[in-house]
């Protein structure tokens, strides 16, 4: 009978003892940085207004994929239409003006032909005087006369040639404002013309045909419909663990328990003060989700990893770096060196083995 006792009580003891305790085990281990966000398109940007007036057609709508320099939108613009027209017709008149059939410019090149075929007589005629002078033949009034004639006949040729000359460069100064103002006008009648900057989709529009829009306003937003990029947000806490090129492992909420994977791409350096966390920008690797924007993510960034790790779990620390273990019946308060942490488990660097019996809490 007294056997039997001492059986027993042997017996709960061992039960106590592997109910009460627990030996570090090796297992693989993962060390994360959790993370939240969301994906949005690659290259996103906004369709804004160039021009005021009514919203007169749309040729794309949310969900369309679109080509680069699409035209998406058309802003009424009768008084721009009327004001490129007025300028596009001033600056082929300058044009006609400037060219060589222009009427001004061939009304005084014929009359300088006249004045150079007139001082062509008038200078024989003064040679013809002169020569006669110099025998002492005719008048010396004659000579002067002839000297006068053949002097103003010079003088009127040279002032028709830069009369000639002046216009021209009056014409040219014409068709180059004309040419000036009609590109302003041309491109002012481009603003009424929105097109896209890249080829993408349409994510969201936010007028409707009718609407009266003004210069700077948004008109709806594009991205990228292939390419995605990860805006995840990092605790202040963990920020320093984070380096680019880590491997990350993502959930998405559409997509249920389904994993995708990425790779850290950027890192900003400014703190949010609201919520304490830092921006980090990742990329797809490998399978990608369909484009849609917003897509709320959770992430797990790998810091390290290891196989075969001798680990216990977290619930068992003591603080930041303590167990309470079982050492010859005695119940013993120890310092560990830790390893690789994960939200379970933390790899025992020292001062723990297979055969340690840490107590439970």
């Amino acid at each position: 009978m007294k056997s039997i006792c001492i059986l027993l009580l042997l017996f709960i003891f061992a039960c106590n003892k592997q109910k009460n305790t627990t030996s570090p085990t090796y297992r693989n281990l993962v060390e994360a940085v959790y993370a939240s966000g969301n994906v949005y398109p690659s290259n996103e940007y906004k369709l804004i207004a160039n021009a005021d007036g009514y919203l007169q057609k749309q040729f794309a709508s949310e969900g369309d994929v679109i080509l680069k320099n699409q035209i998406l939108f058309q802003i009424e613009s009768t008084m721009q239409d009327a004001r490129t027209e007025a300028a596009t017709n001033i600056y082929r008149q300058t044009e006609d003006n400037y060219s060589n059939n222009s009427a001004a410019i061939k009304e005084l090149e014929s009359q300088i032909n006249i004045t150079k075929h007139k001082l062509g007589n008038d200078s024989l005629n003064y040679a013809r005087y002169k020569n006669l002078q110099e025998q002492n033949i005719g008048t010396k009034v004659d000579y002067e006369r002839a000297k006068l004639i053949y002097e103003t006949s010079q003088q009127e040729y040279k002032a028709r040639k830069n009369a000639l000359q002046r216009l021209k460069n009056q014409l040219f100064v014409d068709l180059q404002n004309a040419k000036s103002n009609y590109k302003i006008n041309a491109r002012e009648e481009q603003n009424y013309q929105v097109r896209s900057f890249q080829a993408g989709k349409i994510y969201e529009v936010y007028k409707k045909v009718g609407e009266f829009v003004r210069r700077g306003e948004t008109l709806a937003l594009l991205g990228d419909s292939e390419e995605s990029v990860l805006q995840l947000a990092i605790d202040e806490s963990d920020f320093a663990k984070i380096q680019l090129g880590q491997e990350i492992l993502l959930k998405i909420d559409v997509y249920g328990n389904k994993i995708f994977k990425g790779i850290v791409k950027k890192i900003y350096p400014k703190l949010n003060k609201i919520d304490q966390t830092f921006r980090v920008d990742a990329a797809f690797v490998g399978e990608k989700p369909n484009a849609y924007y917003g897509l709320s993510v959770e992430a797990n960034i790998i810091i390290s990893q290891k196989e075969k790790a001798l680990t216990i779990p977290k619930t068992l620390l003591v603080g930041q770096d303590s167990v309470w273990i079982e050492d010859a019946g005695e119940n013993k308060k120890i310092k560990i060196q830790k390893g690789i942490e994960t939200l379970d488990f933390v790899e025992i660097k020292s001062g723990l083995n297979p055969q340690s019996f840490i107590i439970n809490p």
